[in-house]
């Protein structure tokens, strides 16, 4: 197929950081995607109804001021979608307050689980926090999760499944979202639960471990949860590819400077070239036809969204590389994927 249009591409979840390095990243999500779900891991978290809005009025003015696109400024064709950090001082009033201005997505790490989340919670299944789950159920709120034990690296997702579970029984009208799953026994849980939904990443669609510490040791391929087998991988790959509307996208594309991945900071970071890698490989495998469903329209119907413009995305079968790196300031911000021949480009972007 030479020429593939997108509809409203949608990112479920993307790290956009803040101050220099989210002028620097946003453009690359605010033109191509009409929507993306924004991490409050900042420094600090945001664990206020408040924070949480200001984030959304910051993301807001960025994008009309750093679009890719020129034709595209002064056009409302980007939406951020919030969420609300979990932690353990977090209170019934407060779920309330984020339920009322549109905050429907709260976001639990374990505590230490991740990037800033040493704010995280404790303990997952404690009374507490489960009195505020079954206020969010009251709510239509979704909870998304970084699902990760303390334990072995390789087992940590599995090893959380039991607690998706528990979730997932104790408050069946809740959605409860596996982020980034990067494990094959996470796709047979959402399978057993009619409330439990999953997002997966680019990368987990390619990666092993291998890719981190086979050869040389790969700083730039470290993520969490840290990519595991070739089973693990080539299952989340044909989930992906069957576009099954339990899973939707969200790259978690996850910027760092050089510096900071040199010292163990974990992440990816994929935004420039996620339509172009993701169409390459769906093309690949012959399964372009699900792409939308992927990318779009599983994630407008898990959480209920409505996009009240439309974007289309056009891409056209030519050679692109991207480069391997972007600058931020000082230092430089290496692109998954950057120095790779992708099949697909972007040609042009239409928006009504």
């Amino acid at each position: 197929m030479e020429t593939v249009v997108l509809t409203n591409p949608i990112d479920m979840h993307i790290h956009l950081r803040q101050d220099e390095l989210l002028r620097t990243v946003l453009p690359y999500s605010a033109t191509y995607f009409s929507a993306c779900l924004a991490m409050p891991n900042l420094i600090p978290p945001l664990m206020t109804t408040e924070s949480v809005l200001q984030y959304k009025q910051q993301i807001m003015q960025e994008s009309h001021t750093t679009i890719l696109d020129t034709h595209l400024k002064q056009t409302r064709h980007f939406i951020p979608l919030m969420s609300l950090y979990i932690h353990d001082n977090l209170n019934v009033a407060e779920i309330h307050k984020a339920s009322q201005h549109g905050i429907k997505i709260l976001k639990l790490y374990p505590k230490g689980a991740t990037t800033n989340a040493q704010n995280g919670v404790s303990k997952v299944l404690n009374p507490h926090l489960l009195h505020l789950l079954e206020e969010a159920q009251k709510h239509n709120m979704i909870l998304s999760i970084h699902g990760e034990s303390a334990g072995f690296s390789m087992e940590r997702e599995k090893e959380f499944l039991e607690i998706f579970e528990e979730l997932a029984r104790c408050f069946p009208k809740l959605k409860i979202i596996i982020e980034h799953l990067s494990d094959r026994h996470s796709l047979e849980s959402i399978h057993k639960y009619t409330n439990l939904f999953g997002t997966i990443t680019l990368h987990h669609l390619l990666l092993t471990l291998d890719d981190i510490l086979g050869a040389m040791l790969n700083p730039f391929m470290f993520c969490k949860p840290i990519a595991k087998t070739p089973l693990d991988r080539d299952a989340i790959l044909q989930t992906a590819l069957s576009a099954d509307s339990k899973f939707s996208f969200g790259s978690d594309s996850a910027p760092h400077t050089v510096v900071a991945k040199m010292n163990g900071a974990a992440g990816i970071f994929s935004a420039p070239i996620l339509l172009q890698a993701l169409c390459s490989i769906f093309m690949k495998h012959n399964k372009i036809e699900n792409l939308q469903k992927f990318i779009s329209d599983n994630a407008l119907c898990i959480y209920n969204l409505t996009i009240p413009f439309t974007k289309h995305v056009i891409l056209h079968k030519k050679p692109y590389t991207f480069g391997n790196t972007i600058r931020c300031g000082n230092d430089d911000i290496v692109v998954f994927m950057g120095d790779k021949r992708l099949e697909y480009s972007i040609e042009d972007i239409k928006v009504s």
